[in-house]
Order: C-alpha cells, then sequence, then structure tokens
C-alpha cells in the first residue's frame, strides 16, 4: 500500500516564467528584419535591372539611332522609375540617419542636446518612474549612504541627499549639464535590454536601480566642505596610489533639493559673481602661481636637468633685452645666491624656476605637461577654448567619464612663444595661467605616487587602477618628494608654519605654495 501511495504522488509541474517583455520584443524583432529584408530586395532589384541592360519595346524599330531609342517607350519609362528609386533609397537612409544619430549617438558627442535633455518629458517621467539605485561612500555602509530614498509624511517616497550642497556638483541636478548621478542611472540606450536577449529569455540587468559605492569618503567631504565654508575656492583630495578621488568640494554650492524648481535655477544661473552652479574643482581656471612650479621641476627631471643650477640676485633675471625684469615676492632684497632645484623649491625662488623654463625651452616644457594629462597648444586661441578632458578618468562608461570631466588645463608652447613668456610659465604666470584645481592635484599625485606613475583618477569603488602615464621612474619621484618635503619641513619651506603640528606628530608631508596676481573687477 505504501508503494502505490508513493507511485500515486503528483510530480511537481515546472513553472512557466511569463515575460511580459517578450512578445513586445519578438514584434520588433520582426520589425527590424522585414525592414532590411525589404531594402535588400529593393538593392537586388536595382542591382540586377542594371546588369539586365535596357530592354527596348519591341515597336521600337532596330534601325533607330541609340540616342533615339533612349527617349522611347520602356526605356525613357525604366530610367524615371530607377531615378525614383534612388531617390526613395537616399531619402529613406537620410531619415534613418538622423533617427539613429539622435537616439545613440548625441547625448555622448552633442553638447547642446546633453544640456537640454532633461527637457524632454519622456526622459523625465522614465527616470522619475524607476527608483535609482542607493550610493554609498567608499565605506559601503547604508547609514553613511549618498543618495537613499525615504518615505516622507505623505507616505510618498523620495529621493533623499543626506550631503544636499556637500555633493551638489558631483551628483547634478536633473537641469543643465549630466551630473554623476544622471550619469549612473540615467536612461540610456546603451543600458536598456537587447530585443533578442529579451526574447530568448536571458537573465538582464538594468543598470539603473543597482545601487553603487563610490571612492568618496564621507567624513574627510565634510571636513573640506568645513574648512572652504564662506570662501571661493575648491579640493581635490586623491590617492596617488589608485588615483581615488577621496573628497571633491567647490565652494560657493548650491541645494539638490532647491534647484528642483526653475525659478531658482535660474537664478542661480544668471549669479555671475558667484557662480554657484559652476565646479570650481573641475571647470574654473586659475592662474597657479609657484604651484606651477612643481610641474616645471618634474619637466626639468623628465629632461635629466635636474641637477641645474642657476643664480637668484638682488638685480633680478632678465630673460630677453626690453622685457621686464623678473624679482622673487619680496622683490631685490630677497636673494638665494647661487642654488639647485632643491633650494629653489624649498625657498619658491622665481628667478631660478624662470632661469629654468628658458634653458628647458618650450619643447621641453611640452613634454613634461603633455606626462601630466596638461594640453599644450601653439596659439592662445586654441589654448583658450576649454575643451573637456573625459579620457582622463578611470570609469565604466563614457557617461560617467563625461559627467565628471575636468575642463582641459593648457599652455602655449608655439613659435610665437618668447623667451620672456617661457620665463613666466617656468614659475606659473603667462601662458601656464589655464590650470584647473583637479589639474594641479593630478600633478602632485604622479611625484607621490611611489612608482613615479599618474594613475587615472577614479570615483567608482570597484574600479582597479589604471596608468595614464609614467611619468617619472621610481627613484626620481622619491628624489622629487623629499624636494617637496622641504617645503613642508624643511628650515626655509614656504609652508613650515603651517605644517609644524603635522611634522611635531611625525606625519611625513610634502607639498608647494603658491600665490599669483590676477586682476579682479
Amino acid at each position: 500500500m505504501l508503494l502505490l501511495l508513493l507511485f500515486q504522488t503528483p510530480v511537481p509541474t515546472p513553472t512557466v516564467v511569463h515575460i511580459p517583455e517578450r512578445m513586445p520584443a519578438l514584434f520588433t524583432l520582426i520589425y527590424v528584419g522585414g525592414l532590411l529584408l525589404l531594402v535588400l530586395l529593393l538593392i537586388i532589384s536595382l542591382i540586377r535591372n542594371r546588369r539586365r541592360g535596357i530592354v527596348v519595346a519591341a515597336a521600337v524599330p532596330e534601325d533607330l539611332p541609340k540616342e533615339v531609342k533612349k527617349r522611347l517607350g520602356s526605356t525613357s519609362t525604366n530610367r524615371g522609375l530607377r531615378a525614383l528609386r534612388w531617390l526613395f533609397i537616399v531619402l529613406s537612409i537620410t531619415v534613418f540617419g538622423f533617427h539613429y544619430y539622435w537616439a545613440q549617438y548625441a547625448q555622448e558627442s552633442n553638447e547642446r542636446y546633453q544640456q537640454l535633455s532633461y527637457k524632454d518629458l519622456r526622459n523625465r517621467r522614465l527616470s522619475e518612474s524607476t527608483l535609482r539605485g542607493w550610493i554609498l561612500d567608499r565605506s559601503g555602509k547604508l547609514e553613511n549612504a549618498l543618495a537613499l530614498y525615504k518615505r516622507n509624511p505623505g507616505g510618498n517616497i523620495v529621493r533623499e541627499y543626506p550631503m544636499d550642497q556637500q555633493m551638489a556638483h558631483l551628483f547634478g541636478s536633473d537641469r543643465g549639464d549630466p551630473g554623476l548621478e544622471r550619469a549612473l542611472f540615467g536612461v540610456q540606450s546603451g543600458a536598456l535590454p537587447e530585443a533578442w536577449d529579451v526574447v530568448m529569455g536571458k537573465t538582464v540587468q538594468f543598470k539603473g536601480n543597482t545601487d553603487v559605492r563610490l571612492t568618496i569618503d564621507r567624513e574627510l567631504q565634510q571636513a573640506v566642505v568645513d574648512q572652504l565654508k564662506g570662501k571661493h575656492g575648491a579640493v581635490v583630495i586623491l590617492n596617488p596610489q589608485t588615483g581615488e578621488v577621496l573628497a571633491m568640494y567647490s565652494e560657493p554650492s548650491y541645494s539638490l533639493k532647491e534647484v528642483e524648481d526653475e525659478a531658482t535655477w535660474i537664478r542661480l544661473e544668471a549669479n555671475e559673481r558667484d557662480r554657484p552652479l559652476v565646479s570650481r574643482a573641475l571647470g574654473a581656471y586659475y592662474i597657479p602661481g609657484s604651484t606651477f612650479k612643481a610641474v616645471t621641476m618634474i619637466a626639468a627631471f623628465v629632461a635629466g636637468e635636474g641637477e641645474k643650477q642657476f643664480t637668484c640676485s638682488g638685480g633680478g633675471y632678465y630673460a630677453a633685452p626690453g622685457a621686464n625684469v623678473i624679482f622673487d615676492d619680496a622683490g631685490p632684497g630677497e636673494v638665494h645666491g647661487r642654488i639647485g632645484i632643491d633650494k629653489a623649491f624649498e625657498v619658491s625662488c622665481n628667478q631660478y624656476f624662470a632661469q629654468m623654463g628658458v634653458h628647458l625651452g618650450p619643447e621641453r616644457l611640452k613634454r613634461g605637461a603633455q606626462l601630466l594629462g596638461i594640453g599644450t597648444y601653439d596659439t592662445p586661441v586654441e589654448a583658450l577654448r576649454g575643451r573637456k578632458q573625459p579620457e582622463i578618468w578611470n570609469a565604466s562608461t563614457e557617461a560617467i567619464k563625461r559627467a565628471v570631466a575636468p575642463r582641459e588645463a593648457t599652455i602655449v608652447t608655439g613659435k610665437q612663444v618668447t623667451r620672456y613668456d617661457t620665463a613666466l610659465m617656468g614659475y606659473g604666470q603667462g601662458y601656464s595661467g589655464q590650470m584647473t584645481v583637479f589639474q594641479m592635484a593630478l600633478a602632485a599625485s604622479a611625484i607621490a605616487n611611489l612608482e613615479g606613475k599618474l594613475i587615472k583618477p577614479r570615483i567608482e569603488f570597484d574600479r582597479a587602477p589604471e596608468t595614464f602615464n609614467q611619468v617619472l621612474s621610481p627613484q626620481v619621484a622619491a628624489r622629487l618628494r623629499s624636494i617637496m618635503g622641504l617645503v613642508t619641513g624643511g628650515s626655509s619651506g614656504t609652508a613650515r608654519g603651517v605644517f609644524a603640528p603635522v611634522k611635531a606628530a611625525g606625519i611625513n608631508t610634502g607639498g608647494k605654495t603658491g600665490t599669483a596676481q590676477k586682476v579682479v573687477p
């Protein structure tokens, strides 16, 4: 009896998973296949007719001249039909190409499209109807989330930003240029499941609702915000060994919640004095002043001229006859004598680095700058174009690279550059005045890297490090780190007073101070 019961035990029937998207996806494939078949048949018919030649109607006498035959009967008719068919094909390809461009490539290559895409109601509704993933800081802990969902008192689920103003320039809003959040969770053609995958029942992961872990350290970001409060400026903090962006902030900032109101957005955009919508870390140019001496020093060692000595005198340095004399910040009273690059960097000697710039010349300065990702151009007009530089980033998608792309820092190294121009560039003035905070952080990180590499910056935590350039040998990088250490810890270092407590705590530091003269109306 027991055996009979076992035989009668019903076998579970397999569960059939119904995929509602499968039928529309199948129709899409049928439509695309039919369209391609139609185009193929049309092309084949044109080719066959062209090979077959023109058949002249039987009623046309054979002894007529060819010029007359071409104008009679089916000959003329067929020629007209062929012309119409070719016109139809050209128009179809044009219309299809137009739509394909706007659907597939415009969001990557058309800046105007990117600026206005947030106004597309379809994109807005699709974005709002899909819950985005949470954005976590480098700890990966939910309590340290930088963007999350909460239920408000009215029972609605709303997007919350615990560090609203602190992360505004990085995340970006749904207006203006795409920020990091729109790049991570935006509805893009490349992120949507392929019709074939849906029809075949493959598992399709939609990236738009996947949680993302950033390299940002929440506590460090807040510390940077506290330091910059009430000022105009920016801070970028990188891990030079891995390229991780630990903190990046621009002040003045704005509120992500407030700019949901269009009137507030327009008001902030019209504020030309404070420019709160502009990321000063990525998009504002600064005259670097003496901080650029780190770039000149790198160029000198790359060229094998790192041991060169020059004289700093009370009479100053004349780069060329008739040019303005170059002094140090204290004027004729600041004299350092004959010094090498170690002492020159420690005391920030303008005369030394002006002479080093002239000694290296535009071509060798150009080589050092290019290794650091600085753009080098022949004319000032080219250098002022403000090209975005997405290729400097290590990111999983082109959209993320574009969202955090810095303005390209530039110098001018063309034939029109004079000895005096080169001297000014050597210590961070003149044609080297197109630097971003982000770029200067990259220059410092190449020296700080133990292998002398410039590691591509990254903001996604799970990305493996990528090298942008091998800038220096490990031995030379170590030498330059010791030179930068003189600025913060040397007996004459320009930052020794500020870093005295840090040195007393036994922490090794290095850096470069810098001041620059800029007329501001």
